[in-house]
């Protein structure tokens, strides 16, 4: 089978579909530093498991508990798996064992859990609705006809109204759409790209008020390493787009240029508007808390490539839950998370 010969090969690649080629792994976390209304003096970052092979997708959960995707490493040893993490008593226990490739996942209103899933081996390339036993439930696999690429992040809005991304890092898989694009799904069941003004969409969120959507650009400058060893790294941006009462999306503002750093990942927002991003930068590994004009207020390095991050919520709203590496943290903040699908949502006890 193609795939089995190709398996080793994938590894290597997919590990760059996270890491993005020039990046050293660091030994260890430095301090925790930034704006004292944001960090506290005594913030350390707190291990809460170890235990996975490449984590990913943090999101938590109407009752407070947080959810991430964890993808095996080698990548073809076991089927990618959603886990999760119960703040209440510490356990971490699996919710679904073969996800599909499961990456972002973000909980709406009603508290249904939605993921989107990757391209290589064997995985879905769709946003799925995560059922409550586990299981996956298709809700968009195409554009016009023509397949995703394969869906990396996801924010969902007040309204329900999903926002997801679709680049392509690696796989053997060829693509079917020409562009990698921002698609958003509405809960009427229409499906729209809202911009292809992103080479390479990667992480995303929303500001506290709906109104801003944050995108990070991350252009490792091919759509199959495998194919092109020689790709240049393109843009590694973090953008803003007005978003229109009706979803759709206004003119792209660059808000941070990481230049030939390789970027940023997943994102979170805290109530203030301020953007805590996963910096996969050549020199440091860490969240970096961005104002919505670009500055850095605060910097929380992780001991590996961090991925993601979300806020928990009720007494668990000012701290900050982290994938990175093959592990899941937490650090406690002096800010409260703001995620739109909570407005409603009853505080967990």
């Amino acid at each position: 089978m193609i795939i089995n010969r190709a398996n080793t090969r994938i590894r290597l690649l997919f590990y760059f579909w996270f890491c993005t080629a020039g990046v050293n792994v660091l030994a260890g976390a430095a301090e925790i530093s930034g704006d004292p209304e944001i960090v506290p003096n005594n913030a350390r970052l707190e291990t809460l498991w170890e235990e996975g092979g490449f984590t990913e997708g943090a999101a938590v959960a109407p009752d407070g508990l947080l959810y991430f995707s964890d993808f095996a490493q080698p990548f073809d040893a076991r089927p990618a798996r959603i886990m999760k993490f119960n703040p209440y008593n510490g356990q971490v226990t699996v919710h679904t064992a073969d996800s599909k490739m499961a990456n972002g996942l973000m909980f709406d209103r009603h508290g249904r859990l939605f993921a989107c899933c990757a391209s290589p081996l064997g995985g879905k390339r769709a946003l799925v609705e995560v059922l409550s036993d586990g299981s996956l439930k298709t809700i968009a696999g195409k554009f016009r006809g023509k397949r995703f690429n394969s869906p990396n992040d996801l924010v969902i809005d007040s309204r329900g109204r999903i926002y997801f991304s679709d680049p392509k890092y690696v796989g053997p898989e060829k693509m079917e759409l020409p562009s990698m694009d921002v698609y958003r799904y509405d809960p009427d069941g229409t499906l729209h790209r809202v911009t292809s003004d992103i080479d390479k969409p990667n992480g995303m969120n929303l500001s506290p008020d709906g109104k801003t959507l944050y995108v990070a650009e991350t252009d490792n400058g091919t759509a199959q390493i495998e194919n092109n060893p020689d790709a240049k790294m393109g843009r590694m941006t973090l953008n803003a787009f007005p978003v229109a009462d009706d979803g759709s999306l206004g003119r792209k503002r660059v808000i941070v240029d990481f230049g030939d750093q390789v970027g940023i990942d997943g994102m979170s927002v805290d109530e203030h508007g301020n953007i805590h991003a996963a910096v996969r930068s050549k020199n440091r590994y860490g969240i970096g808390v961005f104002t919505p004009e670009g500055q850095e207020r605060a910097f929380i390095p992780t001991p590996d490539l961090p991925t993601n991050c979300c806020f928990g919520i009720g007494e668990q709203s000012r701290t900050l839950y982290i994938t990175a590496g093959n592990g899941f943290y937490r650090v406690r903040l002096k800010v409260k998370g703001q995620r739109p699908p909570h407005r409603g949502w009853s505080t967990p006890q």
